[in-house]
């Protein structure tokens, strides 16, 4: 299965998420790296398009711009790697939590699943709220109201992911 169609999967198919739960770990985990390294790159990019010599003041800062400049071959490398590192436990937090939310859900909607395969339908669930909260600063809507949204929808994407996972047997 390549890459491409599970984020596709993602976007537009969430009852085909239940069928990911059975993917190998390592596919999975493949898949939230990807995640994490657009996330990266993108804020890399604001990063570096915010990092102007043009924003500070030239007559008092004139020091500290040239001190920038010199070390900016240095900065680059050090912030995307404090950038992925940081995405990455800020994203795999955010499995776990919805995770364990799904847990939950899924005993309420009397259905058969394991924390693991909950976390793995979670990492393809969570594709619409990275990617949200990617482009909050570019939409006319408050990062509360996007962040709210991003939980609703992820919850909302798992609920129909689990009306695909087995039923519990009846108990006698």
């Amino acid at each position: 299965m390549k890459h491409s169609q599970l984020f596709i999967d993602s976007l537009i198919h969430p009852k085909k998420l239940a069928a990911y739960r059975l993917l190998p770990i390592g596919k999975v985990i493949q898949y939230t790296f990807l995640l994490i390294t657009l996330v990266t790159v993108f804020s890399l990019g604001r990063f570096a398009a915010g990092m102007s010599v043009d924003t500070f003041d030239m007559n008092s800062l004139n020091g500290l711009t040239e001190y920038i400049d010199g070390i900016k071959w240095l900065l680059y490398p050090f912030t995307f790697l404090m950038l992925f590192v940081f995405t990455s436990m800020l994203i795999f937090a955010q499995i776990a939590l919805y995770a364990l939310a799904g847990l939950f859900i899924l005993k309420v909607m009397k259905r058969r699943g394991e924390y693991r395969h909950i976390w793995r339908t979670t990492t393809f669930a969570i594709t619409w709220a990275t990617l949200l909260s990617m482009l909050a600063d570019y939409l006319p809507i408050n990062s509360s109201i996007i962040s709210v949204f991003s939980l609703l929808l992820t919850i909302v994407l798992l609920i129909v992911s689990f009306t695909k996972y087995p039923k519990q047997p009846m108990s006698k």
